[in-house]
């Protein structure tokens, strides 16, 4: 085995890692670049794939540069992205439209349509329930609305598949991703003959599953020609960007569980098998037998996000001038505000919710604005807002009584300090914290492992997961937002029914 160092390659919600593992577990180096995000329509979230092969190449070519290490000691590599985000590609490879993003709602009639009339199918076929979150109803939407798309499509694949295909030329998949498609039979892991048949597309159309330990094939030399790779270095299968998070912060035996702030949120506890609810997406993990069932919000440090872009023009602006970070910037408004920000309350449902009312038709809302009001209530409501859906998705778990011993701290949100106290006060649990916990880390992880770098999951983890910090809840600011996520609660019920007349306006 040649070289000492794996690569693993992220794409989120708004931006991509790049993560380059040695094989002591110590990260040589790290990259990221953002990349734009499209809502032409309310409720509508869409990226572009070439856009994304786009930034793969700067990214693969920037670390290169970047880790000073020679490329002939990359052993291998592997890529990660969010789940269900199909790519539809016509007889050349070309993506024949954006990619619908996984939180896009425009499904909703169509998921409703298959629970009425395919709801038995689904069931002795998928873990999961139906919503507008699958590939299965986005393909329904597609057959009402763009049908020459499905025409003209030739394969169908997924987001990561399609990116790594550009490297290697591999047309592949693997099993956990399988699963977000509501194309398969989760006990088999073979594409459902049945489910096709309802989407009135050819199984053949869609990619071989694979394991993500499986080799996909190799760096091509077209690929390595514009990135400073190595041609012929192989490419792992890969897994989804969750599963890599949760492998990465090292929650990989019953009784863990994993809490993210990213794009979208969740909680995730891992057992020994599939959780059947509809408040549970159910996927398998890369640890054989276990499985990471979770609960999930859609906008969590999108909401963020959102307010920075939205109403972060200043610091955006003073961020660009010192240096500094926006966010850190509207964090430090945020920290003079008490806690409850003073009665202001933030709803985080930019694209609907999911956990526990899993409804598209909810809307984001400021509740509770007074004169006195400053950006730094503003800030800190919207942190408060995502940690008060979290709240909501551990509430669920609670409610099942999932053993969790210990709750692991995962996603971009959870690097500002401020946000990780405000969320382990709104949940009253502790929270640990591992160092490099993101998906482009676990994609290395796994890269690392399938070509012998590590010796297996336990000598891969053991060496490259560092826990770093524990967050206790202040009990005083603990009593605050109870009462507090009693009255956010209590707004939702209020206005609900507000946001269906909205929806029906647009009809």
């Amino acid at each position: 085995m040649a070289g000492k160092y794996s690569l693993g390659i992220d794409f989120g919600g708004s931006s991509s890692k790049a993560t380059l593992l040695e094989d002591t577990g110590r990260v040589a180096a790290t990259a990221s670049k953002e990349y734009s995000s499209f809502y032409c329509h309310p409720g509508w979230y869409e990226q572009d794939a070439e856009e994304l092969y786009s930034v793969l190449l700067e990214i693969t070519r920037e670390i290169v540069e970047k880790s000073g290490v020679s490329p002939k000691d990359i052993a291998a590599l592997a890529v990660d992205a969010a789940t269900h985000m199909a790519v539809f590609c016509d007889k050349d490879d070309r993506p024949l439209r954006k990619v619908i993003h996984w939180s896009d709602t425009r499904s909703t009639k169509q998921a409703e349509y298959l629970k009425r009339e395919y709801g038995e199918l689904i069931g002795r076929c998928s873990v999961n329930s139906v919503s507008s979150a699958w590939t299965l109803p986005q393909i329904l939407w597609l057959q009402e609305n763009e049908p020459e798309i499905l025409k003209a499509s030739s394969r169908i694949c997924f987001l990561k598949d399609y990116l790594r295909s550009r490297i290697t030329g591999d047309r592949c998949t693997d099993d956990i991703e399988a699963m977000g498609a509501l194309l398969a039979d989760d006990e088999t892991s073979q594409w459902s003959e049945e489910l096709c048949r309802v989407a009135g597309i050819e199984p053949s159309m869609l990619p071989d599953i694979r394991s993500p330990f499986d080799r996909a094939g190799v760096v091509s030399g077209a690929f390595a020609a514009r990135t400073g790779l190595v041609a012929g270095t192989p490419v792992i299968v890969g897994s989804t960007d969750t599963v890599m998070e949760v492998f990465s912060s090292g929650a990989v035996e019953k009784g863990s569980a994993t809490c993210k702030l990213a794009t979208a949120g969740r909680i995730c506890p891992i057992t020994d098998g599939p959780i059947k609810s509809r408040q549970f997406f159910n996927y398998r993990h890369v640890v054989p037998g276990l499985w990471y069932p979770g609960t999930g919000t859609r906008s969590c440090a999108a909401s963020y996000k959102w307010f920075r872009d939205v109403f972060g023009d200043a610091e955006l602006r003073e961020a660009a001038a010192s240096g500094q970070s926006a966010y850190e910037l509207l964090n430090r408004a945020a920290e003079a505000v008490p806690p409850g920000s003073e009665h202001l309350f933030f709803h985080p449902f930019l694209q609907g919710e999911m956990t526990p009312y899993f409804d598209d038709s909810l809307c984001a809302s400021f509740v509770g604005i007074r004169s006195g009001h400053t950006k730094g209530h503003f800030a800190r409501a919207v942190m408060e807002g995502v940690a008060f859906s979290m709240r909501d998705c551990l509430e669920e778990i609670r409610a099942r009584e999932i053993n969790v011993t210990q709750y692991r701290l995962i996603g971009g949100g959870a690097k500002g300090r401020l946000w990780r106290q405000i969320l382990c006060d709104v949940l009253a649990t502790p929270l640990v914290c591992t160092a490099e916990n993101d998906s482009s880390k676990g994609s290395a992880m796994l890269a690392g492992i399938a070509v012998g770098l590590f010796d297996g999951i336990g000598d891969c983890v053991g060496k490259s997961v560092v826990v770093t910090d524990s967050v206790r809840p202040n009990e005083e600011n603990a009593a605050v937002y109870e009462r507090s996520y009693r009255l956010y609660r209590e707004i939702v019920g209020a206005l609900g029914g507000v946001y269906h007349h909205f929806e029906n306006d647009q009809e």
